[in-house]
């Protein structure tokens, strides 16, 4: 395990490198620059490129930034003038990631009971009405249920603030529009995967061994079952806990999402690059998590000390 671990790493720091070489890239490829304005005097616009070296040819700009990247200097803020990439991020993230953590195990926790008690009463009402909310879920985006949500429960009924403060209850609107897909796919695939596990061999085997129902669904049809749905939590997270740009702007949450855009309208390169790479990262780190819970729930995928995989 500590050898497929090491590897992982290994193949995670080149992702990286070849994630910051393409943005780079395609960063470069955008026209314009970030200091083009008509009122701005020639000399002022010539000083701040000099100051952030893009007055330099391209391959020394890339080589300059990669340099930085090692010594963990993500640069400065083209528009947040002597402000920090990384501070921005430090700032931001903590309240994307506060509402990004709640979606994630409230979605994750009641898509997977949702799934089970679905399949359990397959074609059955309580089926249908997990299958209904899967199929809203997953096809009203965010950009109409946030609103709606907001409106008629925060609005409308007063249960719930509309805009996120450092109340636990504020949290919840925002926290359920932002895990709602997420909800409704672990739903649909636990429902699916329980209902291919229920059809197997060895679970009739343990009904004929007289085992309790109960003692079936913990023991052998969730262990097995889950294990797809694990496979797509760790990316789900990923992509949750960095925050929804239209969530934030609904409840105004002040978080990394909102910054991301707005540094791409504004042509802000090392902003853009350095909130890419950092999105990057818990992406890879996420994956590589889910990699490591699949050996420990499931022993078969355990890797060997030889290397296997």
């Amino acid at each position: 395990m500590v050898k497929y671990i090491l590897k992982r790493i290994f193949f995670a720091i080149i992702t990286m490198i070849c994630i910051a070489t393409i943005t780079f890239a395609l960063m470069k490829a955008l026209p314009g620059d970030p200091f083009h304005n008509p009122k701005m005097k020639p000399e002022l616009r010539q000083a701040l490129l000099q100051k952030y070296g893009l007055d330099l040819p391209v391959p020394q700009q890339y080589f300059k930034y990669m340099s930085n990247l090692a010594h963990g200097d993500l640069g400065l803020s083209y528009k947040y003038v002597n402000r920090p990439v990384s501070q921005v991020i430090k700032d931001s993230f903590p309240k994307s990631f506060a509402l990004g953590w709640r979606a994630m195990a409230y979605s994750s926790i009641f898509g997977i009971l949702f799934g089970v008690i679905a399949a359990l009463k397959h074609q059955k009402a309580p089926d249908y009405i997990i299958i209904f909310i899967s199929i809203v879920g997953v096809s009203v985006p965010s950009i109409v249920m946030g609103p709606l949500l907001a409106y008629y429960f925060g609005v409308n009924l007063g249960w719930f603030p509309v805009t996120v403060t450092d109340s636990q209850l504020s949290m919840i609107l925002p926290s359920f529009t932002l895990g709602l897909g997420t909800l409704a796919f672990v739903a649909r695939l636990m429902r699916s995967t329980t209902l291919e596990v229920l059809g197997q061999d060895y679970i009739q085997t343990a009904k004929s061994k007289g085992l309790s129902t109960s003692k079936i669904i913990r023991s052998h049809v969730i262990r097995n079952a889950i294990m797809p749905v694990i496979s797509i939590l760790g990316p789900s997270f990923a992509a949750i806990i960095t925050g929804s740009i239209v969530i934030e702007n609904v409840f105004a949450v002040a978080g990394l999402g909102g910054y991301f855009v707005n540094t791409i309208s504004d042509q802000d390169y090392s902003m853009t690059m350095g909130i890419t790479l950092f999105y990057a990262i818990l992406i890879i780190l996420s994956l590589l998590l889910v990699d490591i819970a699949y050996g420990l729930i499931d022993p078969r995928l355990k890797v060997s000390n030889k290397g296997g995989e």
